[in-house]
């Protein structure tokens, strides 16, 4: 009967160059989906536009079960959107661009922790003098 082993894992080995072209082409996905951003603000008013209206009316339901009240509480929440919005676009101006570069980081990741960095010498190129 043949027995067969299991294949080991193969460490990963990343020269150092490597990890910097691959964090330098990350900040460009994050400076690039950034601008989208800045290109693309009118649909991401409409975005918060939709999301207020739906998650406002669903947490009134689930927290107000008192239907005078209920209509009440609608009624504020509606009168406090563009207050809402106002404070929505800035936090997703400035963190959705390096959350969403992370999510796609890890996307493209392959078992970090068997990871090991190696330093690559160049031989041509002389060390400077140290004393």
């Amino acid at each position: 009967m043949l027995r067969r082993s299991r294949p080991q894992k193969q460490k990963l080995v990343l020269t150092i160059s490597e990890r910097q072209r691959e964090d330098e082409r990350i900040r460009d996905v994050e400076m690039l989906i950034e601008s989208l951003f800045l290109r693309e603000e009118i649909t991401v008013r409409l975005i918060v536009d939709c999301l207020y209206d739906v998650g406002s009316v669903n947490l009134v339901n689930q927290r107000v079960p008192s239907r005078p009240l209920n209509r009440l509480m609608k009624m504020i929440a509606r009168q406090s959107k563009p207050i809402f919005r106002i404070f929505m676009v800035r936090w997703t101006k400035q963190n959705c661009p390096h959350m969403i570069a992370k999510w796609l980081h890890s996307q493209v990741m392959f078992e970090t922790g068997d990871s090991i960095v190696a330093e690559v010498v160049n031989p041509l190129v002389e060390p400077p003098y140290v004393e």
